[in-house]
């Protein structure tokens, strides 16, 4: 968990109603599902998002090893004593906290379960192994996020558990609102930063190439940064970019020549 006064304030640059939408959702005490890609500022809008409400966030990075323990708590063995300790969704209730589920889509279905009457009227937790029933309060509210085009299959949504959320779908930003996230985030120059979206753009466009994920804004700026600090762009493209985006090597040559011909 990161308490805001610990941590930077958590910039985020609208690019539609998203923060309209989650202030009407806060109010209400809605839960709220986002939709996008990797990298497209989903967790940076939720963190932007706690701050404007001034409400600590707690985030969860869910896998498919998650237990319902690993997000209500367990009782823990010291010495002759099994005191029982919090998980992050128990400490959110008690806490009145932004509970974030990064890619839910990831978790077990027996660990969604536990979670569906803190997504209806009801919102609350009971935990079967203290029989303490936990009521959230007014302040807390609960955030997942999935890429509905990764791993398609048994990793996606079921609808019973999509429709109990108010669902927003992010996308990347278009070019100049995009440009001026890169250059804000990395500090990097207007004319490479210009570039970089020309490649994002350029590789977006490449479906034949099969990629399972494409440039991510969170790529642009990790290149940017290196242009800025005086990387080499085409090499700073090429291990920023390129790499993280396939293993590939054929794959890999034809990211880079695209990378070449911008830069």
């Amino acid at each position: 968990m990161a308490e805001p006064s610990d941590q930077p304030a958590a910039w985020y640059r609208p690019v539609g109603e998203e923060v309209v939408v989650f202030e009407h959702c806060y109010a209400n005490r809605l839960p709220l599902l986002l939709k996008g890609p990797t990298g497209c500022g989903k967790s940076r809008f939720v963190a932007a998002m706690a701050e404007r409400v001034g409400r600590s966030l707690i985030t969860v990075a869910c896998h498919d090893d998650m237990t319902a323990a690993d997000l209500l708590g367990r009782h823990l063995v010291r010495g002759g004593d099994t005191p029982w300790q919090d998980g992050p969704a128990t400490r959110a209730l008690r806490e009145g906290a932004i509970l974030y589920l990064d890619e839910i889509a990831e978790a077990r279905e027996d660990v969604l379960v536990v979670l569906h009457p803190l997504t209806d009227h009801r919102r609350e937790l009971y935990l079967d192994r203290t029989g303490e029933r936990l009521v959230a309060p007014a302040e807390m509210m609960l955030v997942v996020s999935y890429n509905p085009g990764y791993r398609r299959g048994w990793k996606e949504l079921k609808p019973s558990t999509r429709q109990r959320f108010v669902s927003m779908t992010f996308g990347y930003p278009a070019a100049a609102v995009e440009t001026e996230i890169v250059r804000h985030e990395s500090g990097v120059d207007a004319k490479n930063a210009k570039r970089l979206i020309a490649l994002a753009h350029k590789i977006r466009g490449l479906e034949e190439l099969g990629l399972a994920e494409s440039a991510s804004t969170r790529l642009l700026v990790n290149a940017g940064v290196l242009i800025r600090d005086g990387l080499a762009p085409r090499l700073a493209c090429q291990v920023a970019i390129v790499q993280p985006l396939t293993d590939d090597t054929t794959l890999a040559e034809a990211l880079s020549d695209v990378a070449n011909m911008v830069f």
